[in-house]
Parts: C-alpha cells; sequence; structure tokens
C-alpha cells in the first residue's frame, strides 16, 4: 500500500533521492541506549544523543533518518573507543532478540530450527535480504552467500577511517540469528569495512566455531 511505502522506505528509496532523508530501523539508536546507559547513566545518554544531534528518542515505531543512528554510532566510537566494540556487540544481540520476539513468526522459527545447518542458513539469508533496508539504510546489501554478506556504502561508519573494521553491531546481529536459528556455534567476522583505506563495502562472514 501507499501509505506503506512512505512509512517503510527500501534502501532502493533512498539511493533514488540520493540518499536524502535514507531510512534505517530504530533498534540502530534504541538498543545503543541502555548499552550507554549501563556506563554512564542517564546523563551520559542525554550527553551523546545530544552530540549526535538527535533531540527526540524514538519510540520504535517506525523507521528513523539513518543520518541519527550514524551520528550516535560515531560519537559512541570517539568518546569511547574502547568500549565502543563490546557495548556495540551488546546493543547487536538485543536487536537479534528484538527480531526473533517480535518479527519472526514462532512456527518459522521452529522449522529453521529443525533444518540442517545449510538450509536453515539460506533460508534465513533470504530473509535477512528481504529486511535489508531496515540494518543497511541507503546501503546496498547483498547475500553473497548463505553464510557471507556485503553492505555497499554502509551509512553507519561512512566518512569514518580506522585501520580495524568497526560494524560491531552489524556482526553481532547477524551472529545472533544464525545462532539461535541455524547453528549455536555460528560466529560473525567482519573481514572488510568501510572504514578501512581503499574499501567501500563491509564484508561479513559467518562460519561454525569448532568446539
Amino acid at each position: 500500500m501507499e501509505g506503506d511505502r512512505s512509512k517503510w522506505r527500501t534502501s532502493e528509496d533512498a539511493r533514488a533521492t540520493g540518499h536524502r532523508g535514507a531510512l534505517i530501523g530504530p533498534n540502530a539508536i534504541l538498543q545503543l541506549l541502555p548499552q550507554i546507559e549501563r556506563i554512564g547513566g542517564e546523563a551520559r545518554v542525554v550527553q551523546m544523543l545530544a552530540e549526535a544531534g538527535v533531540f527526540e528518542v524514538p519510540d520504535g515505531t517506525q523507521m528513523i533518518p539513518e543520518g541519527d543512528a550514524a551520528r550516535l554510532h560515531q560519537v559512541l566510537r570517539r568518546d569511547e573507543p574502547d568500549l565502543a566494540p563490546e557495548l556495540a556487540a551488546w546493543a547487536g544481540r538485543a536487536t537479534a532478540e528484538y527480531i526473533l520476539a517480535h518479527r519472526i513468526p514462532r512456527p518459522a522459527q521452529l522449522i529453521l530450527k529443525g533444518l540442517p545447518a545449510p538450509l536453515a542458513a539460506r533460508a534465513l539469508s533470504s530473509a535477512i535480504r528481504k529486511h535489508a533496508w531496515t540494518f543497511a539504510g541507503s546501503g546496498a546489501f547483498t547475500a553473497i552467500s548463505p553464510w557471507r554478506f556485503d553492505i555497499a556504502h554502509n551509512p553507519i561508519v561512512q566518512g569514518e577511517h580506522s585501520d580495524v573494521p568497526l560494524c560491531h553491531w552489524h556482526a553481532a546481529v547477524f551472529e545472533h540469528l544464525y545462532r539461535k536459528l541455524v547453528h549455536p556455534r555460528a560466529r560473525c567476522r567482519e573481514t572488510a569495512c568501510c572504514a578501512l583505506p581503499g574499501h567501500s563495502t563491509c564484508q561479513f562472514e559467518l562460519t561454525l566455531a569448532s568446539r
């Protein structure tokens, strides 16, 4: 329906308008706030939101400007460089838990859990691809295989420069979903990042860890 498209825009919509008004899922902010509060209390949350130029906390009912989420993640990495990877990963796992609780029907989860890992990974990667705009925003998501994902021009790290990959939130979302629905030993590693010199794509590789 046209009303839905105006509210739930896809990454293709965002690119068609030159990224103006590009949107991303509210959990990109909402699940990060409890982690910031954990290290600095409510005052630190208010401070970081203000530094990021986010003056209204999302209510979780609709998509949000991707720039708001990107700036908050970037403020966290700037102000808490040692803690940021861990906090973003916790936020990613909480985002995955939200998806499991509210976005993937219980019967579908039971079916995935009952499938062999290769088949479950294929089905889950297809579902992730169809809903990629919720976490990739104006970035271009590609499922290279059921075990490898790329996000070109990832807005959460766009314009940043780093010697190491920065997308701990994304990696944690993928890993936790795969652990819950594909195999408990699933691991996700970001092998390349838009923030690394010479890269325009964030690359995520999922594997099954040895016991």
